[in-house]
């Protein structure tokens, strides 16, 4: 059985060979048009004038568009149509599109789209969370509240309290593939779209309205991506919109690709955060009651600003049962890029929060952090009495940390290194080490309920070859692997007999995002309903050839057996061929038992929930800040892994990226709305040498208590959070540098940690 097996990813010798085809490698048309956005450079503002002459009259330039010359929608946002293809007059943020450059070449279009002369009417720019809050700009009336009994009543009666605050930073993506999409017309105003996109279904829709065509009109075709990480779920809806409005004027194929430094200033980011909170306590650490009040930064659009914030909040407990608890979530509207989804769509945040109020408890009660988090976990089954429910109402009945974390702690020899650790920090003054432990649990699937469906289209050939198509997206993560090895466990043949193809929304229509670690749950139910389909129709058919049952005909090994007979697989597709047996099928798949409503801040919004954990150990040198990962050992939960070859991949890169967010990856922004780290020079994502020297990682073995895909887990984003203990653990290095509580914000650079250093020797 293919399923199960630790293969690599399918396109792996295509990778490392560079033949692997993204969009700027597709061949083009001949005379295929280029285009590049000129850019507002102001935050906040009117257009007052604009001079195109020298833009229009520059070398290679084929025309100019502006807001007056789009034809249909001016507008790409996925969510509230406040986000103007190009500017209609005002604009929000530096790097805002105003006008459009059709040209000859990429290059001519990027040099046209500089000479632009544009004059402003210029307002203060709204920038930080104090300018938002007073201005009461925000993208919903008033703050979301979710709330678990009486919080205040209960931090009042509690015997310890403590409040904070803390900073989290964005994050930029820094996908390898940056934005991309080129727009070939045809016959009768249709329109091909290829675009790096984690959501072509979306694409679809925009450009549909941006070109005035039904949807029947646009097929979109998305091979694979050179990284999404949830920057391309919406952030590429600009792109395929103009090259499709580009192409319909001129009757040319148009192709747009942003350079790094422009895909940083135009795109998106993750949502930075403050967070503050107050906490109630035992003696023993047990929380009674805590209070949330988090703060994010949406940009200039709404984008999926709404939900992140509600993931964030859905995440306020982690892994913890909360007796009561309030969360007040303020979503504001700033004159930044729009920040857009991420991996982990807030979730990661909201867990940072309650990691924070945990940490900082063990530290005023000076006991071992991992004790303090297992006296607030929820129960484990069958344990499971009284309330073990999160925040919004959701039982929590498939609870997997007290195993893991147990099995982790001692595989690590998590105590001895703790010892040791103390011994260390007692007799150094200048490098100082740190040791943490963070655990995850992450509730898997869309909080939109109708967005948990997927669908599938498998062929069957007469040679027994399989070719299918689903709704997911390849963005190197590994999904075609998985579920082309679910299709060949279901008809029982080898995975290379199963071949597929470029996601098209011609063949599997009114798609989801490949987002929300969803890819695998519901793309592989799919294919499954789909072969299964096909299956049963050759089991129907093989039964009645050998008046058998079709229950008792066999698949596995390439082979079919019924009754006494055995053939290939290929000889029962070219006798079902034959017998006029159809061998294509459409599968779909929608999430069961998930119900939710935003408002109220209660249902079930996730399926199942998946578990991880990690400990981390580091050293700072005190005299700088600066500071190394000197181990990390992380446990995490796939389930029953389909392919733990790409999750323990997984694992490690969500691991490796979700470290680079909380240390190095810096997001600055000056006084004018200009982000000044729009490029590798002045943007610290990890490099090989930040990952940790010695990196063990496994996969917790139990099988997903809920029906998924033959009992696995989503593995996208839920280690992403084990990241979290290399920020606890710079916590731990700088708190052995005097008595107070360190107050770490993220991303703990090494600035930030010789900040921190020095507050702590201080006692401030």
């Amino acid at each position: 059985m293919s399923v199960t097996s630790p293969l690599p990813h399918d396109a792996a010798p295509l990778h490392v060979t560079g033949s692997a085809r993204y969009i700027d490698d597709i061949p083009t048309p001949t005379g295929t048009l280029h285009l590049a956005f000129g850019q507002s450079e102001i935050a906040r503002g009117r257009i007052t004038e604009m001079d195109l002459t020298t833009v229009r009259s520059a070398p290679g330039v084929i025309a100019v568009l502006t807001a007056d010359d789009l034809p249909f929608a001016n507008d790409v946002s996925p969510s509230a149509h406040d986000e103007p293809l190009l500017s209609g007059g005002t604009v929000h943020h530096v790097g805002q599109a105003i006008f459009a450059v059709v040209a000859r070449t990429h290059l001519a279009a990027r040099k046209a789209a500089r000479l632009g002369k544009v004059t402003y009417d210029e307002d203060e720019p709204l920038l930080s969370v104090e300018q938002a809050m007073k201005a009461d700009s925000r993208f919903e009336d008033g703050p979301r509240i979710y709330e678990k009994g009486d919080t205040a009543a209960a931090i009042a009666a509690a015997p310890h309290v403590i409040e904070g605050s803390m900073e989290i930073g964005g994050q930029e993506h820094f996908y390898l593939e940056g934005q991309a999409a080129l727009a070939v017309p045809g016959e009768g105003g249709d329109m091909l779209v290829h675009s790096s996109t984690q959501h072509p279904t979306e694409i679809q829709h925009k450009v549909a309205e941006a070109i005035g065509v039904p949807m029947h009109g646009v097929r979109v075709e998305t091979r694979r991506m050179g990284g999404g990480f949830g920057g391309k779920e919406s952030q590429g809806n600009a792109l395929a919109c103009i090259c499709a409005v580009a192409a319909q004027r001129t009757g040319k194929a148009c192709k747009m690709r942003y350079d790094r430094d422009d895909d940083m200033v135009i795109t998106g980011k993750r949502h930075d955060f403050r967070i503050t909170y107050r906490a109630g306590f035992d003696d023993t650490g047990r929380i009674t009651g805590v209070e949330f009040m988090q703060y994010t930064r949406g940009g200039w659009a709404q984008d999926l600003t709404l939900p992140v914030a509600d993931r964030a909040m859905l995440h306020a407990d982690n892994a913890y049962l909360l007796p009561t608890a309030r969360i007040e979530s303020h979503r504001l509207k700033t004159n930044m890029q729009s920040a857009t989804a991420y991996r982990g769509f807030g979730g990661p945040q909201g867990v940072v929060g309650i990691e924070r109020v945990i940490d900082h408890i063990a530290h005023e009660l000076g006991l071992d952090p991992v004790e303090v988090r297992k006296r607030n976990y929820y129960a484990e089954a069958p344990n499971v009495k009284g309330d073990n429910t999160t925040p919004y109402g959701q039982l929590v009945e498939d609870f997997e940390l007290h195993g893991m974390t147990d099995a982790l702690l001692k595989s690590s020899d998590y105590a001895a290194r703790r010892a040791a650790i103390a011994e260390w920090n007692a007799t150094h003054d200048i490098i100082k080490k740190g040791i943490a432990f963070s655990p995850v649990k992450f509730g898997i699937s869309f909080t939109l309920t109708h967005l948990n469906q997927a669908g599938a289209l498998v062929h069957v050939y007469q040679d027994g070859s399989v070719h299918l198509n689903h709704g997911g997206t390849e963005m190197g993560q590994g999904l075609f692997q998985k579920v082309a090895q679910v299709a060949a466990s279901r008809f029982g043949i080898p995975l290379d007999m199963v071949k597929i193809t470029a996601t098209d929304t011609a063949k599997v229509p009114n798609t989801s995002a490949t987002a929300a670690s969803s890819g695998s749950d519901l793309n592989g139910m799919a294919v499954k309903a789909a072969c299964d389909t096909i299956r049963d129709r050759l089991a129907e058919f093989l039964a009645e050839r050998h008046q058998a049952d079709a229950g008792a005909v066999r698949f596995g090994d390439g082979q079919v057996q019924v009754a006494d007979a055995t053939y290939s697989f290929a000889e029962v597709a070219g006798m079902a061929y034959a017998g006029r047996v159809s061998l294509s099928a459409t599968g779909f798949y929608k999430t069961p038992k998930v119900e939710w409503d935003r408002i109220k801040g209660q249902g079930r919004p996730f399926f199942y929930f998946a578990h991880g954990a990690a400990i981390t150990e580091v050293a700072v040198d005190t005299l700088t800040g600066e500071n190394r990962i000197l181990r990390a050992d992380i446990l995490h939960d796939a389930g029953a892994s389909l392919n733990p070859a790409l999750d323990i991949g997984q694992v490690e890169g969500g691991y490796v990226q979700g470290a680079g967010w909380l240390t190095t990856e810096e997001l600055v922004w000056d006084d004018a709305g200009r982000l000044r780290t729009h490029a590798p020079s002045t943007y610290k994502i990890p490099a090989c040498s930040d990952r940790p020297d010695v990196f063990n990682v496994a996969l917790w073995d139990c099988e997903n208590r809920e029906d998924t895909i033959y009992r696995s887990k989503a593995v996208g984003e839920p280690p992403f959070m084990l990241g979290i203990s290399a920020f606890l653990a710079l916590s731990d290095a700088v708190a052995a540098c005097g008595n107070a509580y360190p107050a770490l914000d993220a991303p703990a650079t090494a600035e930030q940690v010789w900040t921190a250093i020095q507050r702590v020797r201080h006692g401030v």
